[in-house]
């Protein structure tokens, strides 16, 4: 274990945590034994030591007692081994393998969608406690407690998200994805599959609008994290999802309040604290609020059924392979082994029963469908946890489920005004094609291809992404893409 061949977590437990702690327990009872001894027999411990060891050893002398000075010299010895041992231990229990797999029937959802994660190669203690002896500190005495909360039973299933203990992003996110590169506009392709016999791509892209997040400069969605900008919010239980209040700083440092006209009770707990007997919680808005599955993302079940088709892991060579696979993922099972057997048994079977010539032709491909939904499986439902569909929704975007951008940007949320917080679309993004058969299809004239009624709307989408790309932030880096669409729709128009 100490040449680094042996990782088993179990291994690692007993080797740095089970031995020095029955060494240390050792170490304790022998001045404890000696001193019930000298009660017992009432005799000093000197008197004793000198029966036990002589005169010579116990007689006083220039640097004590040679007894005294070879128990002083052997407890340093111990202290040191006792210190490289902990040291060894604390690196030990620094390693994402020690968090994922030391409680795996706890961790173990976690540690699963942790692995095919975009932090993968990042410790989890990285985020999980960050730097400074006194978030160590706190990390270990909570690791104490889940250390009785697993060994007595103690834990809720499956377990929640700890929103309440989340330390600020600037001491944890902000060590890598610093404010000074919160900057700049992306592309996001997004394909989704339709469930017919061609599982037919239909194509979303959308330009993110993802700014700066510095003063003077802030826009898009890091408009939230700029200082200037600072968002307050609270929450029903501190889980983030209803939202009944939010503070927006205006520009002479007051904050502007939108309350959440829809919920029967207001309170209006202090920044950052929560009253007594409410069911409210007040915190600063930072990165997580939005990216709250930064790295333990759990997928929905059609999502990822698109992104296998769309990797090439599910061939859509087979005929209705998105409802099949929609079908069969979805479907009620009492464990991860009767769920295995149901998908390999629901697909396999409907190629064999209603496609039988295709089933002998691309037994392959029907073979890498099931293991690919099984594999889905298992990622993503974990039935000793209770983690099943929707247990921790994804606040990133605005999905129907969990709410996203929409817990805040809605028509409820108004100011004494009765003004909202602002819910348009094009906030964030803009729309260059939306469930369509052609990616970027809003960037040509919609009159040669879009019918009347949502001809205007498609012409609207596309003069603001023209207009937004004037801004000099983007304008040289989209300045090609506008020019090719432009000749495109030239010759679409000439034809």
């Amino acid at each position: 274990m100490l040449a680094g061949v042996v990782r088993n977590a179990y291994v690692g437990l007993f080797t740095y945590l089970g031995i020095p702690a029955r060494f240390m327990a050792g170490l304790l009872l022998i001045p404890l034994s000696w001193w019930l001894e000298s009660r017992r027999r009432g005799l000093s411990i000197r008197v004793m030591l000198g029966e036990i060891f002589g005169q010579s050893l116990t007689e006083r002398r220039t640097l004590g007692a040679l007894a005294v000075r070879t128990l002083v010299l052997l407890s340093v010895g111990n202290v040191v081994f006792i210190s490289l041992v902990g040291v060894r231990a604390m690196h030990y229990m620094d390693q994402s393998a020690f968090c994922g797999t030391a409680c795996h029937s706890v961790m173990g959802p976690e540690w699963a969608v942790y692995q095919g994660s975009p932090h993968a190669r990042v410790q989890c203690v990285h985020c999980h406690i960050g730097e400074g002896v006194g978030a160590l500190v706190d990390a270990k005495l909570n690791g104490a407690w889940q250390l009785i909360s697993v060994a007595f039973n103690l834990y809720e299933r499956p377990i929640p998200t700890p929103v309440h203990n989340l330390r600020p992003a600037r001491y944890t996110c902000e060590k890598c994805h610093w404010p000074q590169l919160f900057h700049g506009d992306r592309i996001n392709d997004i394909v989704r599959y339709l469930e017919d016999a061609a599982s037919t791509p239909r194509y979303t892209t959308l330009m993110m609008k993802i700014g700066s997040g510095q003063a003077g400069s802030a826009q898009g969605s890091h408009w939230h994290v700029s200082a200037s900008n600072e968002v307050r919010y609270a929450s029903v239980e501190g889980q983030g999802e209803v939202i009944t209040w939010v503070d927006m700083k205006q520009p002479d440092g007051s904050f502007l309040r939108y309350r959440n006209r829809t919920l029967a009770t207001e309170t209006a707990p202090a920044h950052g604290s929560n009253e007594h007997g409410s069911n409210e919680f007040a915190r600063v808005m930072d990165c997580v609020d939005c990216h709250n599955r930064a790295t333990h993302v759990f997928e929905e079940p059609a999502r990822a059924v698109d992104l296998r088709i769309h990797q090439g892991l599910i061939s859509r060579a087979l005929p209705f392979v998105k409802r099949q696979a929609l079908a069969a993922l979805t479907g009620t099972y009492a464990d991860e082994a009767a769920a295995m057997a149901g998908i390999e048994t629901q697909l396999k079977g409907f190629y064999q029963q209603q496609h039988a010539e295709l089933a002998a032709a691309r037994g392959a491909e029907i073979k890498q469908a099931v293991q690919t939904v099984q594999e889905i499986y298992r990622r993503n439902i974990h039935h000793q946890m209770k983690v099943t569909w929707g247990s921790y929704p994804n606040h990133l975007g605005h999905d129907a489920k969990s709410g996203g951008c929409f817990r805040c940007h809605n028509q409820d949320l108004v100011d004494e005004q009765g003004r909202s917080i602002p819910d348009e679309c094009t906030l964030c993004h803009s729309i260059l094609a939306n469930d369509e058969a052609e990616p970027y299809l809003y960037l040509f004239r919609p009159d040669g291809y879009a019918p009347r009624e949502t001809r205007e709307m498609q012409r609207y989408l596309r003069d603001e992404f023209w207009d937004y790309t004037r801004d000099p932030l983007t304008r040289d880096s989209l300045g090609s893409l506008k020019s090719a669409a432009w000749e495109g729709a030239e010759a679409t128009a000439g034809q």
